[in-house]
């Protein structure tokens, strides 16, 4: 398989350099910024309309509707939706609203079904969204079907992902958005052979952008999470590309530190390592030896202060696992626990204390160091969707 970018031990063997000399790669300047990026409320109006709702953005992996029928409901930061697989293997995502009085059509977070019934009127729609029952229609009137459908947001499945982009009216080219680059990267995986083994979703009292920085951050390791992340991967070293939309950077674990003194040759040092990516807009993904995370982040409807967060393991199947389901399931079970006990813990506490603050009278302005440099790409190009008419 042909590497995109820089080779993968080339750019483990730049990290270990910086290991052993205390150093890391590097932005070309440290960035100051507002709190108000964090609390205003049209900046937030402004983030749902010119990024959210006129780029591509990950909502689910596609093993979780496998079949013809199967749904989701879910909350974008525009529309409420239901996210539902067709029967010719497509992915449709509907917004969740009766086109005739506005009632909420589905209410169960997933399920299947042969046809969504509104439980105001029994109107009834297909799985694409065709109007299929106006009840008592011989009374009702006249009204144009064809115009009562179920709106449909832009939608493509993608590298084993269902994105959408979270307005009608927008179109949706989810290579375009991804770029040559992170476009092969994520191809080169395999996760659309993969299924999602589990699922954890939070509400938090946290900026979207604030809960975002602190998954792209190898600066806080040693300090937030001395007891956890830090007895296994090292602070403040990175090897980073910059993609534009997107970025890709790796973190060394302490594994590799027998190889600060001696020369590891030409042996691949991949097991040591751990290999993250900007996903733009708002995901982190994260390559572990056997499995991916996912960390999405959403803003709120209306409350800049708030964010919805979702987390994903994406493993092999069962089948291309080689393990007993019980196995399986035990695996993927301690994997979320560990990861929800080091959120509920380390990072979560800090994250609504650093919203809390920012929400003071008197908060001062702040920085973005040069060696954050995942998080510097990240606000540069939320700062150009954003600046975009």
């Amino acid at each position: 398989m042909t590497e995109v970018g820089i080779p993968r031990e080339e750019r483990i063997r730049r990290a270990l350099d910086h290991l052993r000399n205390d150093t890391t790669d590097e932005f070309e300047h440290v960035t100051w910024f507002e709190p108000v990026e964090f609390t205003d409320p049209e900046i937030a109006k402004l983030e749902r309309e010119r990024v959210f709702g006129r780029v591509p953005s990950i909502i689910i992996h596609g093993s979780e509707i496998p079949r013809a029928g199967d749904f989701v409901t879910l909350q974008l930061p525009r529309n409420n939706v239901i996210v539902v697989r067709q029967r010719d293997g497509s992915v449709k995502t509907l917004v969740n609203q009766c086109r005739h009085r506005g009632a909420m059509v589905e209410k169960e977070e997933k399920g299947r079904c042969r046809l969504f019934s509104c439980p105001y009127h029994r109107w009834s729609y297909d799985t694409d969204g065709a109007l299929r029952t106006i009840t008592r229609d011989n009374t009702f009137g006249d009204a144009d079907r064809s115009e009562r459908n179920l709106v449909q947001l832009p939608t493509e499945e993608r590298h084993g992902f269902v994105w959408v982009v979270d307005d009608a009216d927008a179109t949706i080219d989810v290579a375009d958005w991804l770029g040559p680059e992170m476009d092969s990267i994520m191809g080169s995986y395999g996760m659309d052979k993969m299924v999602t083994t589990r699922v954890q979703r939070f509400d938090e009292p946290v900026n979207w952008k604030l809960m975002q920085d602190a998954f792209l951050d190898g600066y806080h390791i040693q300090y937030a999470h001395p007891n956890t992340a830090a007895k296994h991967i090292h602070t403040n070293v990175m090897a980073f590309e910059d993609f534009g939309h997107h970025c890709r950077f790796l973190n060394l674990r302490k594994t590799i530190d027998r190889w600060i003194e001696e020369d590891p040759g030409d042996r691949s040092l991949a097991e040591h390592v751990t290999e993250s990516h900007l996903v733009g807009p708002n995901s982190t993904l994260l390559k572990q030896p056997d499995h991916f995370q996912l960390l999405t982040f959403r803003p709120h409807r209306s409350d800049p202060q708030r964010c919805h967060m979702e987390i994903r393991l994406i493993a092999p199947t069962l089948e291309d696992s080689g393990m007993t389901e019980e196995r399986w399931n035990r695996i993927w079970d301690k994997n979320v626990e560990i990861l929800i006990a080091v959120l509920h813990n380390e990072d979560f506490p800090i994250l609504r204390g650093s919203q809390v603050a920012m929400d003071s009278a008197n908060a001062g302005n702040m920085l973005l160091g040069r060696n954050e440099v995942a998080n510097q790409v990240f606000r540069r190009e939320i700062q150009k969707l954003v600046g975009e008419n």
